[in-house]
């Protein structure tokens, strides 16, 4: 975990809380999930992220209510979340974990079979949703006399288009989805992080005046981060599995996906590869491949279980953190109202940015009922969104679209999350129900 001091601009009295070891960090956000957690499943029983998120999002919000009565205990909570670099903690540190543990489990040849569908929706799906959030924010902005320039709108845009699988993909298994729709969900999930992370930079280079303006250099920037780190990806799960092939002992086979994940992700960055789309790539050879033919039963196993803790634990974080980031938001009435008019403005363009290539491929193929509106519905964002928008420069436009951002991830997992469990299941009811492909 990426950890930030900032002991300059920080009250004196609370340099030595800053100055805290990463242990005690850990220890202070595993403590919180953990206690959390219990209450979810003791009390809410909701899905984990959304009850995880809800809990710490309350808490919070009675933080910021109880004012002077718990100044000492907000302000320390405060403290805690300036140091943790969110942006970095997750960017650099969770994602690599949380995208592997994700791949791992996915059946690529599901995956092939609803391959024109997932490259569409990872990309010409993001690029469209971020010119057309992009262009309706800019709108929107200018409505409520925030002074938030076309290029920024655009960044906007493009850190929003990512969909979060964490969230609904529990909720889909649960309501008994069909395969089909949960390949596309997350495939599409898991591919169009990377994707957004490559538009976001283009565009928060040309915002910056960091990055030469050109369609060419636009182009070439993406295949280099795109295609270079799919071919980064196969490169490194490769060698990984011809590692796993010549060892049968679990501790080694797991140390060697640690390796690959992390020791894989940071080299890509090194590289200016796409680093999400590597991970990806490689999670899916080894967890088709590796898996079966380079495992004994033994460390399949001992595999699959450290890898799921690893996920379960880090979502668990993932989530407190995103619920306690509403202590360090900007309240401002107007970026208040900028935040619900967003979360429109975000479903719309989620609607036209999958419903228009589907409707297309409908020419060709058969899909599931009332696949569109699922598909838009559950298109969850998550902490992906949040990290990109904490990651921009400071000033007034960041804390507006911070502020922005976190309306629109909360509105999502805790409302979106919510009811995506009840329209699966009718979509899937015997008056809905069609064949799927």
């Amino acid at each position: 975990m990426a950890v930030r001091l900032k002991l300059g601009v920080l009250p004196a009295r609370y340099e030595i809380r800053v100055a805290m070891k990463l242990f005690h960090i850990l220890a202070i956000l595993i403590s919180l999930s953990a206690v959390f957690s219990y209450l979810n499943y003791r009390y809410l029983k909701l899905p984990t992220a959304i009850g995880l998120m809800l809990i710490a999002l309350l808490a919070s919000l009675l933080l910021l209510i109880l004012g002077p009565l718990a100044q000492n205990l907000e302000e320390y909570a405060e403290v805690l979340l300036r140091t943790v670099d969110f942006d970095e903690t997750l960017l650099h540190g969770m994602l690599s974990f949380l995208l592997f543990a994700g791949a791992l489990h996915v059946n690529l040849a599901d995956l092939v079979k609803q391959r024109w569908v997932i490259a569409t929706l990872a990309t010409a799906s993001v690029l469209g949703a971020t010119v057309i959030i992009g262009s309706l924010a800019y709108w929107g902005f200018g409505l409520l006399g925030l002074d938030v320039p076309f290029i920024y709108c655009l960044v906007f845009g493009a850190l929003i288009s990512p969909t979060d699988p964490i969230a609904v993909l529990g909720i889909l298994k649960s309501a008994a989805a069909p395969k089909t729709l949960e390949t596309k969900i997350t495939g599409e999930s898991l591919f169009n992080d990377g994707v957004a992370v490559v538009v976001f930079l283009v565009l928060l280079g040309i915002a910056t005046g960091g990055a030469e303006v050109s369609p060419a250099s636009v182009a070439a920037l993406f295949i280099q981060e795109a295609v270079g780190g799919v071919l980064y990806g196969l490169g490194i799960g490769t060698l990984a599995y011809w590692m796993l092939k010549q060892v049968d002992d679990y501790s080694v086979e797991v140390l060697i996906t640690l390796a690959l994940t992390t020791g894989g992700y940071a080299l890509a960055e090194v590289l200016h590869l796409s680093a999400p789309i590597a991970i990806v790539v490689a999670g899916l050879l080894i967890g088709n491949h590796g898996r079966s033919f380079a495992m004994s039963d033994k460390t399949r196993g001992h595999l699959d279980a450290f890898w799921e803790l690893v996920d379960e634990v880090l979502n668990a974080v993932l989530f407190v953190l995103i619920g306690m980031e509403v202590l360090v938001l900007a309240y401002r009435h107007e970026y208040l109202l900028a935040g619900l008019l967003a979360i429109p403005i975000t479903l719309l363009a989620r609607l036209i940015s999958v419903g228009v290539p589907v409707g297309i491929m409908r020419r060709y193929r058969s899909f599931s009922p009332m696949v569109v509106t699922i598909l838009t519905w559950g298109g969850l964002r998550g902490g992906i969104s949040v990290a990109l928008a904490l990651s921009l420069p400071t000033g007034e436009v960041r804390d507006t679209l911070v502020t922005v951002t976190y309306m629109v991830v909360a509105f999502s997992i805790l409302v979106q999350g919510l009811t995506i469990g009840p329209l699966v299941r009718h979509a899937q009811s015997p008056k809905t129900r069609l064949p799927q492909q």
